[in-house]
């Protein structure tokens, strides 16, 4: 047995069957460019399973070494790869896209994706020497992100062919001159390597004297540059006075430029895969720096606590009480990996929990309280109940004692909402309520949200809070 079938047992051992199975055909089957940049979503869709267990197998297999994780930062416009550091913790604050000519803020919602590579320990791919790469080859492994959705080969051959003007491969120090007729529409020169692009308008009456622009590339990552010119011959020089290949390539701007680029498909976002239970488990620590602050649009929070608990050590003594504590731990951990969210931590008796969607953490909240009553029962503890508090909104991803957590109103809302809970009581907010599944989840259990005006702390106004029943 080879090293990386010992890899792949583990992989057997530690994910979920059928996901490792898909991921293991993967990595003996697909083609390299499919190995670039592994799509989870992608992967689970093409092979029949729910997302969660593929995303759960390749986290074990990055653990294991069978693939490597990349964060990759996209550009919210064309969804290049603005840079791909290897954990969040390489995530600037700012970014510039001199493709789209674009300033952005990365947002972990969409703008920030996880993508998978092959390890060479376990097969080599053409993508782990990209200088080995074409042009074409090198903008669809390297320079977009894995949710970027290329035609089919044939319509990408007739789209490319309309859509390139010229490309040319220099190594370091080479210089090359090329002769372009400049019609009405604009062009754009992009080298996929550097990030440098610039644009050229084109404009006024035609000219049948030469034009010259000179373009250097450099160490200087994402430059970007504009002229114009008149209709007639532009001599385009270009110079690489950088360390390594570059891939200046002419494109037409213009809809078969759109077609060739503008397709999309779901892809892993960062979001998601911190609110992933798996993930949480095998990457505790190795997350974001101290002092980093990431973005978040939305993200749903869940808040328990367990009523009754003190009373209980008084009753029945410490060691059983222990007992019946941890099981609800175990209980609560289970249902929010089942319903697609992760414990971010625990405080005395009480869960915090994280779901991309309202309609995650209702099903989530439902099952729990019905779950801890059984409990109860079974145990001879009827007066053993969760509160529970429900609230989505933006907030800041954050590592707060040495483990990631996070930061913001939308955190303190959704604690403050619980603690107005009565014990075997769900309290939401309404943008949970009022979330178009989370209603359908509701209604198809004949649950009715009830609202109130209530006063939270650090709230100025009275907000609509709802109780489950």
């Amino acid at each position: 047995m080879d090293e990386s079938d010992a890899l792949l047992a583990a992989l057997r051992r530690a994910a979920d069957p059928d996901a490792a199975g898909a991921v293991e055909r993967l990595l003996r089957q697909a083609s390299d460019a499919d190995l670039a940049r592994i799509n989870a979503v992608r992967l689970a869709a093409e092979a029949g399973l729910d997302e969660e267990p593929v995303i759960a197998a390749l986290l074990h297999g990055a653990r294991l070494g069978l693939v490597e994780m990349a964060w990759n930062v996209l550009c919210p416009s064309c969804s290049g790869v603005l840079e791909a550091p290897a954990s969040l913790r390489g995530v600037r604050p700012g970014y510039h896209c001199a493709f789209c000519a674009l300033d952005s803020e990365p947002v972990l919602d969409d703008t920030v994706e996880v993508t998978f590579i092959v390890s060479p320990r376990v097969r080599r791919i053409a993508a782990h020497d990209p200088d080995g790469l074409g042009v074409w080859d090198y903008h669809r492994q390297v320079f977009f992100g894995s949710g970027v959705a290329f035609p089919e080969p044939d319509d990408f051959a007739a789209l490319a062919q309309r859509a390139l003007v010229d490309s040319v491969e220099l190594h370091a120090g080479e210089r090359m001159i090329l002769a372009l007729q400049l019609g009405p529409e604009p062009l754009i020169v992009l080298d996929p390597v550097t990030h440098a692009a610039h644009s050229i308008t084109v404009a006024g009456e035609p000219t049948r004297e030469r034009q010259d622009l000179a373009l250097v590339f450099d160490a200087a990552r994402a430059s970007a540059g504009r002229d114009t010119f008149r209709p007639g011959p532009l001599r385009l020089s270009l110079d690489n006075r950088s360390d390594g290949r570059v891939l200046p390539t002419v494109f037409r701007v213009g809809p078969e430029l759109d077609k060739l680029l503008g397709g999309r498909r779901p892809f892993l976002t960062a979001r998601r895969l911190l609110s992933n239970q798996t993930f949480r488990d095998l990457y505790r620590t190795d997350t974001l720096d101290i002092d980093q602050r990431l973005k978040i649009l939305s993200l749903t929070f869940l808040f328990t606590d367990l009523k009754g608990s003190t009373e209980l050590y008084a009753r029945v003594g410490d060691l059983v009480a222990y007992d019946l504590v941890r099981a609800h731990f175990r209980i609560l951990h289970e249902i929010v990996a089942a319903e697609g969210g992760a414990v971010v931590k625990t405080i005395g008796d009480a869960v915090m929990a994280t779901f991309l969607g309202p309609h995650q953490a209702v099903a989530a909240a439902l099952r729990m309280r019905a779950a801890i009553q059984g409990l109860g029962v079974e145990r001879g503890a009827d007066d053993l109940m969760l509160k529970i508090g429900l609230h989505e909104g933006p907030c800041l991803a954050v590592s707060l004692n040495d483990r990631q957590d996070y930061f913001g109103q939308t955190v303190n809302v959704a604690a403050r909402v619980q603690q107005l809970a009565a014990a075997g009581g769900i309290f939401a907010t309404e943008s949970v309520v009022r979330h178009a599944e989370a209603a359908r989840h509701l209604a198809e259990r004949q649950i009715t949200a009830r609202a109130e005006l209530r006063t939270l702390r650090g709230i100025g106004e009275p907000v609509p809070v709802y109780e489950l029943t």
